[in-house]
């Protein structure tokens, strides 16, 4: 696992925008053009007071509207930025990745600013060309991002880049560690009657790629077959998943679901987010999280300014905010998510920093999200599987 340290007296580089309050149209307009330095504290609350004051020296204005996974505007992280900066945050909780490519392509695209795609999503944005190619000159903290998160083709077209690296991460298994003495092994276990009633699953096709690992369909030398299967492997998917719908007591659309099934009792394992084992855990519910042997699939986001974006200002400031190092860490923080700017280990406890990897740690144990060609079936079958009795 890869480590981050500071030698000699800690800075952090920052970009100093010449922002106005006036929106502008055309990213040329207004740049980023120089990296200054802030002393680094301990603190990353004050290390991002100290930074906003220097990114808004002068209140930019309007407003910025989003359409994010749940913890991506927390206002852990948002509040300073709209203190400082003028702007006032307006956020829509996306459920999957398809309720994001149906609102821009229904005409989001022109009433929201700034959204976080994932690994699957990003690539039907940019061919849609629904997302602002990114002006790198006004993001000069980008190339602070951990490379091989940089250099991941998805947020690319041409020589074009459209997408700023945030967060990633793997699907695990989430579970009640009261109820298991030890880790699940294998998502298989989850067909045993005695989970009947007990589990969730995401209402989302990911709950079939995670049936298809459990049949053996992931190939680690073919990664986009899991999202490109067959009639014939879907129909065996298909099964499968109805053989463990005794098992399923309600299937979550959002983190507040799932989060609220375990508090109350309802369920004692499911697939979900490491946001949900953060949050679990912070509320005092006993929450473990593993990735069992067959693997598990996995996100990548990212922040992508949509094409008809308006107050430009704002978002690359936003952009240029949330690649710093503290902003990541309180990330984290609300999280428990992998960040994309190793500075973040600098505030992190040793704890925390053992919760950081490299996208390249995982290998072959996590298939990242793809787009595929055959979604619409994947979500015909889906709806058949939920719908059932």
């Amino acid at each position: 696992m890869p480590t981050f340290s500071w030698r000699g007296t800690p800075v952090i580089a920052v970009a100093l925008l010449s922002l106005g309050c006036e929106k502008k149209a055309d990213s040329a307009a207004a740049g980023a053009v120089t990296k200054i330095s802030i002393t680094q504290t301990s603190d990353a609350r004050a290390d991002a007071r100290t930074y906003l004051a220097r990114l808004c020296p002068k209140p930019i204005g309007g407003e910025l509207n989003f359409m994010v996974w749940e913890g991506y505007t927390d206002t852990l992280f948002a509040k300073p930025f709209e203190e400082a900066c003028g702007v006032k945050v307006n956020a829509t909780f996306m459920g999957s990745s398809d309720d994001l490519v149906a609102k821009l392509r229904g005409g989001g695209a022109q009433t929201i600013d700034l959204v976080s795609p994932s690994s699957d999503a990003i690539t039907q944005i940019i061919t849609a060309n629904l997302a602002m190619a990114l002006d790198l000159k006004r993001l000069p903290s980008y190339n602070d991002l951990m490379p091989s998160f940089r250099e991941l083709t998805m947020a690319r077209k041409d020589s074009s880049v459209y997408g700023v690296p945030w967060a990633f991460g793997p699907n695990p298994l989430v579970y009640d560690t009261t109820k298991f003495t030890t880790p699940p092994a294998s998502w298989a276990d989850l067909w045993d009657p005695k989970y009947r009633g007990k589990l969730s699953m995401q209402d989302d096709i990911a709950t079939l790629w995670m049936v298809a690992q459990v049949l053996g369909m992931d190939s680690a030398n073919d990664r986009a077959h899991l999202y490109n299967l067959s009639d014939e492997e879907l129909a065996r998917v298909k099964a499968k998943a109805l053989q463990l719908r005794p098992n399923i007591r309600k299937y979550w659309a959002t983190a507040g679901d799932m989060i609220q099934l375990f508090r109350s009792g309802e369920i004692v394992a499911g697939e979900g987010w490491p946001l949900m084992t953060a949050q679990l855990r912070a509320a005092g519910f006993p929450a473990g999280e593993t990735i069992p042997s067959e693997g598990t699939t996995a996100w990548a986001d990212h922040w992508v300014m949509t094409s008809g974006a308006k107050n430009l200002d704002a978002a690359y400031a936003w952009l240029e905010y949330t690649a710093q190092p503290f902003t990541q860490k309180l990330l984290a923080d609300v999280t428990n998510y992998i960040v994309a700017n190793p500075g973040a280990k600098a505030y992190m406890s040793a704890e925390q920093v053992a919760t950081q990897r490299d996208i390249g740690d995982y290998g072959t144990r996590v298939n990242f999200w793809q787009w595929g060609p055959r979604r619409d079936k994947y979500q015909e079958v889906w709806n058949e599987v939920k719908s059932a009795h």
